[in-house]
């Protein structure tokens, strides 16, 4: 990968993909997370996503893509640490493919930096119509979230785990200040993510010139003063804490969240990865093995880790009356990793998983970005293949290691309404 630097706090990242007929522009903001702009920051991705100052209409925005060989325009926000981050992207086919000769990125560039750089405005602010549609939009997300017990759950589940932590602030905002956004109050919330954020563009097959200059352009006469990202953190190790929700479910839904208490170094992260995948990320993981198909606890039982905040997630979909017999069964697992013996053969599977994974890292124009970006966002620039040699010389001592320091901080669950049937 090519790093170039063409102002404070503004970057390219150009990644080589020839293999590819087609090619991508990503705009990434990213900047430090607060409570109190959560909600109107949410919206953003919705209303830049209708249009910008040269192409106001949604409708003539579609087809202004569909005439670039249906090109695809997509602006979306997301929480990574303690950072909130908004991610223009566009996609389409390569220059080399025009049928007549078409400079494709130029045109790509102009839309995606037009997204993110010129919104819509009227009288000085964000459109108020756009805002007030978006708005319902927001509100249907928020109220549905329930909907979907699993991810609710594992939502629930990092609500207490982080508290106040910025690493908790909602992605999606806060639903009892919806109705009081204001045109003005995302207008203001746009000004301070561009004056604020860090610009990360990713260029895959695209003109990295035309991209360049159009980013010069963009930035020019801008007032920009880029915040610091913060630094990885871990939530502090406590005595371990339960909640019980009663829904209506016919299934039931167990998070469990771990803390290692103090940040890993970033040399540990490959024996992390393994120790995870041990654990609960592969269909040779303890947990899937011993808790799903030989106790027959659990429908799915699953490891997850989050390298910015340290947080270990085990989350599962348990019967109702199996729920306590699943989380003592997942601690016993993660206790004998711990302590116990790992066989060569299931490191050595777990490897070969693993392995598996980052040689596909680079089968799609979205794989290949979305593992740079995660390597910005904390700070390296490793390739797959330089991962892949570490997680080789992950040894069982390191597994047991890394997955001694986890500790319980949070354990919730969705249960069934009292009296309700079975």
């Amino acid at each position: 990968m090519e790093r170039i630097t063409l102002a404070p706090g503004a970057h390219i990242n150009v990644l080589p993909a020839e293999k590819f007929n087609r090619c991508r522009i990503s705009i990434n903001f990213i900047w430090p997370a607060a409570r109190e702009w959560a909600t109107a920051e949410a919206l953003l991705p919705l209303v830049l996503e209708r249009g910008y100052q040269g192409c106001p209409d949604m409708t003539e925005l579609s087809k202004k893509l569909a005439r670039l060989y249906g090109a695809a325009l997509s602006v979306d926000g997301t929480m990574s640490g303690q950072s909130r981050v908004l991610t223009v992207s566009l996609s389409g086919i390569r220059d080399a493919f025009a049928l007549a000769g078409e400079p494709l990125s130029r045109e790509y560039a102009d839309i995606a930096f037009g997204t993110a750089f010129e919104p819509y405005r009227v009288d000085g602010v964000l459109d108020a119509e756009a805002v007030a549609i978006e708005k319902e939009q927001l509100r249907e997300l928020l109220e549905g979230e329930i909907n979907e017990k699993r991810s609710y759950c594992i939502r629930q589940a990092r609500r207490r785990f982080y508290g106040d932590s910025p690493a908790g602030i909602e992605r999606n905002g806060y639903l009892d200040e919806v109705d009081g956004l204001t045109a003005d109050a995302v207008t203001r919330a746009y000004a301070r993510m561009v004056e604020q954020a860090q610009i990360e563009v990713f260029v895959l097959g695209a003109d990295v010139d035309a991209v360049a200059q159009r980013l010069r352009t963009a930035l020019s006469g801008l007032r920009r003063a880029p915040e610091e990202l913060p630094a990885p953190i871990a939530m502090p190790a406590e005595e371990p804490r339960s909640f019980e929700e009663p829904l209506p479910t016919v299934q039931g839904k167990l998070c469990m969240l771990f803390t290692p208490g103090e940040p890993f170094a970033p040399q540990d992260l490959s024996a992390l990865r393994v120790a995870v995948a041990l654990l609960g990320g592969t269909p040779t993981s303890r947990l899937f093995q011993n808790v799903r198909e030989k106790q027959s606890l659990c429908y799915y039982c699953a490891a997850s880790y989050t390298s910015l905040t340290g947080a270990l997630c085990v989350d599962s979909g348990v019967e109702h009356a199996n729920a306590a017999a699943a989380r003592e069964s997942i601690l016993k697992e993660l206790a004998a990793l711990c302590a116990g013996p790992v066989e060569d053969g299931e490191l050595a599977d777990t490897k070969r998983a693993l392995k598996n994974q980052l040689a596909a890292v680079g089968d799609t124009l979205q794989g290949l970005e979305g593992w740079y970006f995660a390597e910005r966002m904390r700070g390296a620039d490793k390739a797959p293949e330089q991962v892949a040699a570490e997680v080789d010389a992950v040894t069982a001592d390191d597994v047991r290691r890394v997955l001694s320091r986890f500790r319980l901080s949070v354990c919730y669950t969705l249960t069934k309404e009292a009296g309700a049937d079975a």
